[in-house]
């Protein structure tokens, strides 16, 4: 018999920013089934349930670490949903109809050498306190044999398709023409399904055959110049993508420029009627400009604690010096919901659109900023371009710097906080006026009507970097001319 806690000790394997993450050398058939049998033990104490949904991004190791899982529920005489293939939100809302946990396998965004376990309870992504009880159980449970083919069936598909074409009248799209840039998202057979079903024309591109880490937060020069060709060349309304799994979307107008994720969940949020937004401190300061919310909580980077903040601080917040009477009403006259920088769109409470019934979704979604946004400006007879237009002129950049030891980081990290304006001026930047310090999440230094952010990634080895200007081509200089010096800051 193993024992789980000394199984994943031993492997080195823990949670990133969301759900567990690791290289595919250290995530074996064991390992997956000593988080997966924690996992359940943590569930068992909170939630009745005799079945588990499992679904799978594309990459290579998916399929194997999914059998390992699968096969650990065997020996707990839990039955297993498998969905094979899709969108990390459509497993989500699926088990979330169902009220069972789920397991999606998927590393997200990070090189296909790394992969990943992301939990679910029946009610949603799982908590801090959640992953703190998978880390700490240990249960006994034997080494794992990997089932045969798991049978595949296609519910959570079709719960997805149908949860977003029922908001719309199905020719709200007719006449457009929508580019799919596919490359390997979880989500690339169903989004074409669910466009052409509202009326739009489908063009699919960029289909790819090995995994693609697509980085919302970073987009890349050549993804840059993929959406300025194809939007000229196939006369494109909108282009959408997605990251690996499917939670986080990438959205280009009609001139081919990409929006920046916490630019479309701020639209978004706007054209829902949100009252109370959750979003984490790398988000764009046009969300509290806009003042189109009754209230913005700001939180670590990370969608669980954007789901913390939605429990503790926006409930508390909105109940303050209310009776008891009114508690419970107030959870459905206010609106809940966040997004982070990636896009990620979190729907904390139900709320009615178009009439219909939109039920919560407590994790990122890719496809709903993206619906909700084009179906906006669709309604009003304009572009995609035009919306950002009617937002406060605040503008944000970010990018990374990969395989960047946690220890450097940190030294950074320390300097930043200690003596900001020197190292502002070892990355390129004289900032004339008092900076004040943010240490949410990493370091967020603050002045001249600029903000930098340096903060650690929670999923690989990585520096991240975000500015925000009053001007789009000053963010770019400024962020080109602080990662060019970042590089060599880190390189001594």
């Amino acid at each position: 018999m193993l024992v789980s806690s000394d199984v994943i000790k031993r492997s080195e394997v823990s949670f990133g920013t969301s759900g567990v993450r690791g290289l595919v050398t250290r995530l074996s058939k064991d390992v997956c089934a000593a988080f997966t049998v924690n996992f359940i033990n943590a569930m068992q104490a909170s939630f009745d349930f005799d079945e588990v949904a499992i679904a799978i991004d594309n990459r290579p190791s998916s399929v194997k670490m999914a059998q390992a899982c699968a096969a650990s529920l065997s020996q707990l005489n839990i039955k297993v949903i498998y969905f094979g293939v899709v969108p990390t939100p459509a497993l989500a809302y699926s088990a979330m109809c169902d009220r069972i946990p789920a397991i999606m396998v998927t590393g997200s965004h990070i090189p296909f050498d790394r992969n990943g376990l992301k939990f679910y309870r029946p009610d949603g992504e799982i908590t801090k306190d959640d992953e703190t009880s998978i880390l700490n159980a240990s249960v006994e449970f034997k080494s794992v044999f990997l089932q045969d083919e798991l049978f595949i069936s296609k519910v959570a598909e079709e719960r997805y398709i149908e949860r977003y074409t029922s908001l719309f009248d199905k020719n709200i799209f007719k006449g457009l023409r929508v580019g799919v840039y596919e490359h390997s998202s979880a989500g690339r057979d169903l989004y074409a399904k669910i466009f052409t079903q509202l009326g739009a024309q489908v063009i699919p591109l960029g289909r790819s055959d090995e995994f693609v880490p697509i980085d919302t937060e970073a987009v890349s020069l050549e993804d840059k110049q993929r959406a300025l060709v194809w939007v000229k060349k196939y006369q494109l309304d909108m282009l959408f993508s997605t990251d690996g799994d499917g939670d986080r979307p990438l959205v280009a107008d009609e001139k081919g420029d990409w929006f920046r994720g916490d630019i479309l969940g701020l639209l978004c949020a706007k054209a829902l009627g949100i009252d109370v937004l959750a979003v984490p401190v790398s988000c764009n300061s046009a969300i509290e400009l806009s003042q189109a919310f009754k209230q913005v909580v700001r939180t670590k980077i990370g969608s669980p604690y954007v789901i913390s903040a939605f429990a503790s601080h926006c409930y508390t917040k909105i109940k303050e010096g209310i009776n008891d009477k009114r508690a419970h009403e107030l959870t459905t006259v206010y609106s809940i919901a966040g997004f982070e920088a990636n896009g990620g769109f979190l729907l904390g409470s139900d709320m009615l659109f178009n009439g219909a019934k939109l039920n919560a979704l407590v994790t990122r979604d890719a496809l709903l900023p993206a619906l909700i946004v084009f179906a906006d400006v669709v309604a009003k007879k304009e572009v995609l371009s035009s919306s950002l237009k009617k937002l406060p002129e605040r503008f944000t950049d970010s990018d990374r710097v990969q395989n960047t030891p946690s220890a450097k980081s940190q030294l950074l990290l320390e300097k930043a906080e200690q003596t900001p304006k020197a190292l502002l001026k070892q990355l390129g930047v004289n900032s004339k006026g008092s900076i004040a310090i943010s240490n949410i999440d990493g370091v967020k230094m603050t002045f001249d009507g600029l903000s930098v952010h340096l903060r650690p990634s929670g999923n690989a080895p990585e520096l991240r970097c975000y500015v925000e200007s009053s001007s789009s081509e000053h963010a770019t200089v400024l962020l080109n001319t602080i990662m060019y010096n970042l590089k060599m800051v880190l390189s001594k």
